[in-house]
């Protein structure tokens, strides 16, 4: 993406302000805070028919943490049809801007549950979270303004 990697972990490293900036995410409920980490409930719409703008909520609950250090966002579900799923955004600059990972580490005990889960559910989600976060900084940095938020 077109803009600094720093500006991308500004934006996305507060899972709570999600439903605010990302247009399928719900609702995010913190249920507790650990230091820097939260444990939340979060839901996303993942998209069944866009144009008539029908969607299916997906639920789970995460403990999410973001280690600024390496520019990773990381979480822990921790029920949900993804329990157990361990997830690491990885953020890394590229001479265009920044070039984001997202890894998703799922064993359940079934494992043709896993392949289910991530065609149907992860991978539909994390495309559209990163196309709308992708689109949030790129006009950000197009603007030649910091989002004025100091959370960010």
């Amino acid at each position: 993406m077109a803009a600094p990697p720093a500006l991308l972990f500004a934006l996305a490293r507060d899972v709570t302000r999600w439903p605010q900036l990302l247009p399928h995410y719900v609702r995010v409920d913190v249920e507790e805070r650990v230091g820097e980490a939260v444990i939340a409930r979060m839901v996303a719409r993942r998209s069944l028919v866009p144009l008539l703008c029908l969607g299916l909520p997906v639920a789970w609950r995460s403990r999410a943490w973001s280690e600024p250090e390496s520019l990773r966002l990381r979480f822990v579900h921790r029920g949900g049809a993804t329990n157990g799923m361990d997830v690491t955004w990885r953020i890394e600059p590229t001479p265009e801007g920044t070039h984001v990972e997202i890894e998703h580490d799922f064993r359940p005990r079934l494992r043709p549950w896993a392949h289910v889960v991530d065609v149907l559910f992860t991978r539909p989600i994390s495309r559209r979270t990163l196309a709308s976060f992708k689109a949030i900084a790129e006009a950000v940095e197009s603007a030649g303004t910091q989002p004025t938020n100091p959370l960010v």
